[in-house]
């Protein structure tokens, strides 16, 4: 089959993708194997070469990163169970002010917390930051808005474990030692330029609380109750099939932490989480100084670090908050990661389906040497991707699969096409997504004032991330 029928194939499966999920409201799981299908069929591929491709897809990607996501997802239902996040955030005021909070949930946020699902770790923070707004200043709610916005989005895609950043790492090969080291060189000074750009633009008059705010009663309280209600208000409520609504992502963050003698240091809480982290980053750096330990390599393996890291959560969590109560956290867990698998296999089904077709050899052919032209493509791919799906995953992964096959013969560093797609998919986060319906409602913002703080704010960072990683590969 000739060149151009394959691109022109190609373009309409993926247009198809984007038609489906959001002008027929089709499930994206779904949408993404007929469009598989149809690219497999139109190219050339047969039928039984087809369903290989596709199986052979997704059953590859769920080898690398399957039990990755799972656990965790798990060792972050956890620390929802035991209140670890609202102590942290309660720490993070006493420690840092609250005219640098912004920064700290940020960052925070984007490289600590990332084990947790992006919708719980948002309900979980978004009512502790919307208490806090009142203090950072008159833009206060804007400027929380944006911090939880960047920190989040940055972090799922940028920084291991987020699903998006193992998702990515599984499907172009990437160690994931590799993976976190580069992903927080990159997500640190992104979410840092961003925030502070973003509070520029507000202290300088682009935000009108008028406007730009939903105005209904809210109870503050201080840092040490960690509690919000919210007395209603019409239209701030996401649309019916934005995730399930807010009313169901508060049940899934009711718990809260009552202040007794009985509580257990923060950093007992949190310490299964970093010393996965550090065994992971530890067995990247010895790989890159050609060290060799066996034992070390073996406990620095990221399928044994999470492990290591999920084992040591429940025992502190039995012994913190008692079994029945992590038992629910895992029963909960469970139910969460099933749908992000689901979605992530048939990424890479599609992913799989489009190397298949020799995209990627087509594409060579119009690319030098010169790395800065397929990185700009593959950032511009996912940007249009997450525009029409709104599904950061889908998108980072779809633009990262059609890039992939040609890394070797451009020399290209497989973990730049991720960060490249990562930062892609970050671009104009709006209405298709339900982390904006729930910004909206959880921080009190209207829809004009959470397109400046989600919408624009993360488009920021989605900017600031690939004109960061241009310059990364001259040295890759």
């Amino acid at each position: 089959m000739s060149d151009v029928a394959i691109l022109i194939n190609t373009t309409v499966a993926v247009a198809a993708v984007v038609l489906m999920i959001v002008r027929f409201k089709f499930n994206p799981v779904v949408s993404l194997v007929v469009g598989s299908a149809y690219l497999g069929l139109t190219t050339g591929l047969g039928t039984a070469e087809t369903v290989d491709v596709i199986s052979t897809g997704f059953g590859d990607i769920m080898a690398e990163v399957g039990l990755l996501i799972a656990f965790g997802v798990l060792m972050g239902a956890m620390l929802k169970e035991m209140g670890a996040i609202q102590r942290l955030v309660g720490t993070l005021l006493r420690v840092f002010g609250p005219k640098r909070m912004p920064y700290a949930m940020s960052l925070t946020i984007a490289t600590l917390l990332q084990s947790i699902f992006l919708d719980v770790l948002l309900v979980i923070s978004a009512p502790l930051a919307r208490n806090l707004a009142p203090k950072v200043g008159r833009v206060g709610t804007a400027r929380m808005a944006t911090a939880l916005a960047i920190g989040l989005e940055c972090g799922i895609v940028l920084m291991v474990p987020g699903v998006g950043a193992l998702a990515l790492a599984g499907l172009l090969g990437v160690p994931l030692g590799k993976m976190l080291i580069f992903g927080l060189i990159l997500v640190i000074p992104t979410v840092a330029i961003s925030v502070a750009i973003m509070s520029f633009l507000f202290t300088r008059g682009w935000w009108n609380p008028e406007k730009d705010e939903e105005h209904f009663h809210q109870t503050v309280v201080d840092d040490e109750e960690d509690e919000w209600t919210d007395g209603g208000s019409g239209g701030t409520t996401p649309r019916p099939d934005a995730g399930g609504g807010v009313a169901q992502a508060q049940r899934a963050a009711t718990v809260t932490t009552e202040r007794t003698e009985h509580d257990r240091p923060l950093i007992l809480l949190l310490a299964p989480l970093l010393v996965s982290l550090l065994l992971i980053a530890t067995g990247a750096i010895l790989d890159i100084a050609e060290i060799s330990n066996p034992v070390v390599s073996f406990v620095s393996e990221p399928l044994i670090a999470l492990l290591i890291g999920l084992i040591g959560t429940s025992f502190v969590g039995r012994f913190s908050v008692g079994q029945h109560r992590i038992q629910k956290a895992i029963a909960s867990g469970f139910s969460e990661s099933g749908q992000i698998l689901i979605l992530t296999g048939v990424g890479g089904s599609l992913a799989a389906t489009i190397a298949a077709v020799g995209l990627g050899d087509i594409l060579g052919k119009y690319f030098t040497a010169n790395h800065a032209a397929p990185l700009l493509m593959v950032w511009v791919v996912a940007a249009v991707l997450h525009i029409a799906v709104g599904s950061v995953t889908i998108s980072a992964i779809t633009a990262a699969g059609i890039l992939a096959p040609i890394a070797p013969t451009l020399g290209l560093d497989p973990v730049l096409i991720a960060l490249a797609a990562g930062a892609g998919s970050l671009f104009a986060v709006h209405v298709t997504s339900n982390t904006f319906w729930l910004l909206q409602s959880l921080m009190g913002q209207t829809t004009r004032g959470t397109l400046k703080t989600c919408s624009v704010g993360v488009s920021v960072a989605s900017v600031v991330a690939i004109l960061l990683v241009l310059p990364m590969s001259l040295v890759l």
